[in-house]
C-alpha cells in the first residue's frame, strides 16, 4: 500500500527535502501550507509538514514526529508584515491565504499590543498591495523572503548579518518571528510533520528524512547556493536565512509552541508526538 506524503517545499525546509530519498512504497506531492493542510486533514495525504496552527486545532486527530520543526529563535526574514503606518496607526492589513500559522500570529502580536485593524483577504505583492490602498501587508515563504530583500538591500559589504535592515522606500517590515521572541523569549515553530494518527510513518521513511536532514544541515553552503540562484538572491543572505532554522523540535521549541497554542487556540486538544528514537511511550503537550 502506497503511504503518501504533501511536502511545502519553500525554502526553509530544503536542508531536509532537498536531499530527501523517498523510500520504496512513498510517493510526494508538493503544495503551499494551506494546500497540504487540507490535503492532511481530508485524508488525500498521510503526512505533511503542515502549519503549527492546524495541527493545535486538530489535535484530537493528528500526532506530530517528535523531532522535525521549521522553527526558529528571533527573526525569520520570511514571515514579514509591510506596513507604510507605524504599527498602531495602521487600518487595512491584506493578508495571505497562503499559511493560517503566520495569520494567527499576526493576530496574537496585533492583540498584544491592543491593536485591531481591519484583516482582509488579498493576494499580491507587498508593494503592489500597498499602492493598492492597504497600508499593511502580510507576506510569507520564498516571495516575503525575496521582498524584504527588495525593500532592505542591497546590503553593502558592511553590513554585518547579525543586524540586518528592514526599511527602505518608505516601507518598514516587521519580521512577525522577531515580534514573538520580544513578546514571549521563545522560539516559534511555523511547522511540524504531522500525519494522522491512523496513518503513522513508515520507519523507513522516517530514517530517511533524518539522513537528509543531517546532510542538508552538514552541506549548508552548497543548499544556500544552489537556493540563492533561484530565488536570485546573495548567498550569505540565503545562507543566513537558512542557518537561523531550528529543525528538531527541541524542548524551547515546544515550549513556545504550547504558548502559540494557549495564545491562538485557547482549549486546544493536548498536542501528541510520536516516540523519539529509543523510547516507547507517546510524548504529549498538555493544553496551557
Amino acid at each position: 500500500m502506497t503511504y503518501r506524503a504533501g511536502w511545502i517545499h519553500y525554502t526553509n525546509v530544503a536542508p531536509i527535502l532537498d536531499r530527501l530519498v523517498l523510500p520504496i512504497g512513498v510517493t510526494a506531492v508538493t503544495g503551499v501550507p494551506t494546500e497540504m493542510n487540507a490535503a492532511l486533514l481530508e485524508g488525500r495525504v498521510d503526512i505533511a509538514n503542515i502549519s503549527a496552527v492546524e495541527f493545535i486545532r486538530n489535535a484530537d486527530r493528528l500526532e506530530a514526529l517528535p523531532d522535525f520543526s521549521v522553527a526558529v529563535l528571533g527573526p525569520v526574514y520570511s514571515v514579514n508584515l509591510f506596513h507604510t503606518a507605524p504599527l498602531p496607526a495602521l487600518r487595512r492589513v491584506a493578508l495571505t491565504a497562503q499559511s493560517a500559522t503566520s495569520v494567527a500570529l499576526l493576530e496574537v502580536v496585533l492583540a498584544a499590543r491592543g491593536l485591531s485593524p481591519t484583516l482582509e483577504r488579498a493576494e499580491g505583492g507587498a508593494e503592489e498591495l500597498l499602492a493598492s490602498g492597504y497600508d499593511g501587508v502580510l507576506r510569507i515563504g520564498d516571495s516575503a523572503l525575496r521582498e524584504w530583500y527588495a525593500v532592505a538591500g542591497p546590503l553593502t559589504p558592511e553590513t554585518t548579518m547579525t543586524s540586518l535592515p528592514h526599511t527602505g522606500r518608505g516601507i518598514t517590515v516587521t519580521d512577525l518571528a522577531e515580534e514573538w521572541f520580544r513578546l514571549t523569549g521563545h522560539p516559534f515553530v511555523f511547522a511540524v510533520w504531522a500525519y494522522r494518527r491512523d496513518a503513522p510513518p513508515p520507519p523507513e521513511l522516517v530514517r530517511a528524512m533524518r539522513e537528509a536532514r543531517r546532510e542538508g544541515i552538514g552541506h549548508l553552503a552548497e543548499v544556500a547556493a544552489r537556493h540563492a540562484l533561484k530565488l536570485g538572491l546573495p548567498e550569505r543572505v540565503v545562507q543566513h536565512y537558512l542557518w537561523n532554522f531550528r529543525y528538531h523540535l527541541e524542548a524551547p521549541d515546544r515550549l513556545g509552541l504550547g504558548e502559540f497554542a494557549a495564545l491562538a487556540v485557547p482549549g486546544h486538544a493536548p498536542l501528541r508526538f510520536g516516540p523519539r528514537p529509543g523510547e516507547r511511550r507517546e510524548s504529549v503537550l498538555p493544553p496551557a
